[in-house]
């Protein structure tokens, strides 16, 4: 596994963006924006869409569990150092959540997304594994990027087997203190974005491509007028607009409220998904995800309610056990369900198939 630092690029008024590139627009799947405001903390949107229900659950995972970066051979393997809260799709991957030490983590598709030939001399990770590994062992975004550059795993690809499909995808960072960072594989080689006015991030292009487009309309320093498709390129222009002009909030609530109308402005309606394109797909559920408050919300589209839950009280030493939170069906889930969780055996991680 090899590492590149991406460029650092700053625009914009407020807060400072990432420039996007002149490229191909593509529908593709899933949004994210950071917010970081003075005195309330740091603030993460995101949307998981996809071309069917990903029947996500909400997970809470002690420290202490023994994992394994299921390859076939010479497999990673770890110990848990936080604890965290996290969301999964199927019940066998994670692909949100957050850990005690309050580094979040967001896994977004990438078509692009390419493993490359396989060393066997080097540690292996199911690409499946890729966020479990970030929360269960770095406190920071620092952290993380530092601990890859040092090349401590080699990504392999993993296949979904509900909806059949690889696992190309890339990942965002984000901690308390509002620091972020993307991590892409390409060709086997994991390009780092490393800044904190990195704040938005969708699908296809590549992020470095991603980084020319955004000049080229109105408020960041080009002529073109806001696009308003569901498009990836087209929803992170509209992403990296509506979070640098977000007014000032009273409150976290206000904060809170305020994230949740740029993903719902960026996420696409029922309707437009294809099973055959899932980069073409229809917003399942939001979160937004309140740093500082240790507080995350669910937004289900299945369902009239948000509901959330307070991280920061909840058990995670290691007797305390897996506990889950099940939100398939249940669609009278509203208001704090801290409560609401069971204990559970952990879910199945997927194996890579390279």
């Amino acid at each position: 596994m090899a590492t590149t630092i991406g460029r650092r690029l700053v625009l914009g008024a407020g807060v400072a963006l990432p420039f996007l590139a002149a490229v191909p627009r593509q529908a593709q799947a899933c949004s994210r924006a950071l917010w970081n405001w003075p005195g309330l903390g740091v603030f993460i949107g995101r949307n998981m869409d996809w071309f069917e229900d990903t029947e996500s659950n909400v997970w809470i995972l002690p420290r202490g569990m023994e994992r394994d970066g299921a390859t076939p051979a010479n497999p990673l393997r770890w110990t848990s150092r936080y604890g965290s809260l996290v969301v999964t799709v199927y019940d066998n991957t994670m692909v949100d959540g957050v850990n005690e030490a309050g580094l979040a983590g967001h896994v977004l598709y990438l078509p692009d997304t390419t493993t490359g030939p396989r060393d066997a001399s080097k540690p292996g990770l199911s690409i499946s594994q890729w966020l479990t590994w970030y929360l269960d062992t770095c406190g920071s975004v620092a952290e993380a990027v530092e601990r890859t550059r040092a090349e401590p795993f080699q990504l392999r690809m993993a296949v979904e087997p509900n909806s059949g499909m690889a696992g190309t995808v890339h990942i965002a960072l984000n901690d308390r203190g509002g620091d972020t960072a993307i991590f892409e594989c390409i060709g086997g080689r994991v390009n780092i974005y490393h800044d904190r006015r990195f704040v938005v991030m969708t699908n296809q292009p590549t992020f470095d491509k991603q980084l020319e487009n955004l000049r080229r309309f109105q408020g960041f320093g080009g002529t073109e007028r806001l696009p308003g498709t569901h498009e990836a390129a087209d929803r992170f222009v509209r992403a990296a607009y509506y979070v640098t002009h977000l007014p000032t909030p009273r409150s976290q609530r206000e904060a809170v409220a305020s994230i949740m109308s740029v993903m719902r402005n960026v996420s696409a309606p029922f309707g437009v998904a294809d099973r055959a394109r899932p980069n073409i797909a229809t917003t399942i559920w939001r979160s937004v995800n309140s740093l500082e408050q240790r507080t995350m919300y669910f937004d289900g589209v299945y369902s009239a309610n948000v509901f959330w839950m307070n991280y920061g009280r909840y058990d995670y030493a290691p007797g305390a056990g897996v506990r889950k939170l099940t939100v398939v069906g249940n669609y009278d889930l509203i208001g704090d369900v801290g409560d609401r969780f069971a204990p559970a055996a952990m879910f199945p991680g997927l194996p890579s198939n390279e």
